[in-house]
């Protein structure tokens, strides 16, 4: 009980709801100040890297210039950290990665993807229009690198530095910036799409869902984001066959790498999520929330391949999660089903009639040998052998 004007009052629902939408405007306004220190400190780094770089070829300066300069800073700053000359260095080679004719040329295909109706995370072609004129989206290469200076300022340093570096690819580059700065990856979360191939897998795989025909266009293009074609289960260390339920307590088991795996912006609510019509009770595997697009995301678990029937059975949870669990300001229900398979045509044709969004994704267990590799290295039990044969020996 809280007591006000000597009066107390009742902890109510409505009052707690009060205190958590305060809570999420601090947090909210406490990451939007970081963000913006970021985003500062990130265009000074640039602007130091391309006038290091510019100076270099306008007066003929060597490499030295770089050691004397963070030497000057740091005298002239001397509270100020960054300013190392392998910082400085770091600048520099950071600036001259993102103006590369290959990095920008990067960047026009997909301004140019996008402009033909593909899903992005942004519609790099209205940035472009807003750094231009506005009449025109022709862009030279100053808007260009301009464009490219606001999107890499969105990522932190330590990204760019850590993780970012090793991406020589530029449309790698370019998917785990635009990742990164889109769901606010920390450096952890990033390093570990890297590891388990985010780009490679969303660029070879196709991602089967009916969410153009479900959703409005603008919320279609972010589920289609939060989506993989595949999921990298390997966390799990499964080696043999399990059952749905062995699956789903290994997931719970191991819930940080999973949330890692599906990406940012996952909150787990529950597993065997209950769900009630009449006399009847229904269970949904796993169930999420999803802070980005506010909105409900149901898994169910399949260890075989898919079948028709699991889209009918998700499009009855998702019509149950919308009429029960959706608060009023949250967006519809999304449905993914895991499965150890599936097939395009398939999915298509089972998805074609639903009227609520769902997502099918196939999930990986363990990683393929290359096919010369396969049946020519050891199993477990064979190793074991041997290190046992190798212990008797030294006996």
């Amino acid at each position: 009980m809280k007591k006000t004007n000597d009066q107390e009052m009742p902890v109510t629902p409505e009052y707690r709801r009060f205190i958590e939408e305060l809570k999420a405007r601090v947090v909210s306004a406490r990451v939007a100040a970081a963000r913006a220190i970021n985003r500062d400190l990130i265009l000074l780094y640039w602007d130091i890297g391309k006038g290091i770089v510019e100076k270099q070829k306008e007066l003929g300066w060597g490499e030295a210039v770089v050691k004397m300069v963070a030497s000057d800073l740091r005298r002239i700053f001397p509270g100020v950290k960054g300013f190392a000359a392998q910082n400085l260095w770091r600048m520099k080679q950071f600036y001259l990665t993102h103006i590369s004719d290959e990095f920008l040329a990067q960047v026009m295909r997909e301004i140019g993807q996008e402009a033909d109706g593909q899903p992005g995370f942004e519609k790099l072609s209205q940035l472009v229009r807003v750094l231009g004129d506005g009449k025109s989206e022709q862009v030279d290469s100053e808007k260009l690198s301009q464009l490219v200076r606001e999107i890499v300022a969105r990522v932190p340093w330590g990204h760019h530095v850590n993780a970012l570096a090793r991406i020589v690819n530029p449309a790698a580059r370019l998917f785990y910036l635009r990742s990164a700065g889109r769901y606010g990856w920390s450096r952890n979360i990033l390093l570990n799409q890297i590891k388990a191939g985010a780009f490679e897998r969303a660029v070879a795989e196709k991602k089967t869902h009916n969410f153009a025909l479900t959703l409005p266009e603008n919320l279609a293009g972010q589920a289609e984001e939060i989506l993989k074609s595949s999921y990298n289960l390997e966390f799990l260390g499964i080696q043999k066959a399990v059952r749905e339920r062995d699956l789903e307590d290994r997931l719970i088991s191991r819930l940080q790498s999973f949330i890692l795996e599906l990406g940012y912006g996952f909150c787990f609510v529950g597993r065997q999520y209950r769900l009630s019509l009449g006399d009847k009770e229904y269970f949904v595997d796993l169930l999420f929330y999803h802070r980005f697009l506010r909105s409900l995301v149901a898994f169910e678990l399949k260890i075989g391949p898919f079948e028709p029937e699991y889209a009918g059975k998700m499009d009855f949870y998702l019509n149950l999660l919308n009429d029960r669990e959706r608060a009023p300001d949250d967006q519809p229900s999304i449905g993914i089903i895991l499965c150890a398979e599936k097939d395009d045509v398939e999915v298509e044709y089972a998805l074609r009639t639903k009227t609520n969004p769902i997502g099918v994704a196939a999930y990986q267990l363990q990683s393929s040998l290359p096919g010369e590799l396969k049946g020519k290295l050891p199993t477990a039990k064979q190793l074991t052998a041997v290190v046992r044969a190798g212990l008797g020996e030294k006996k």
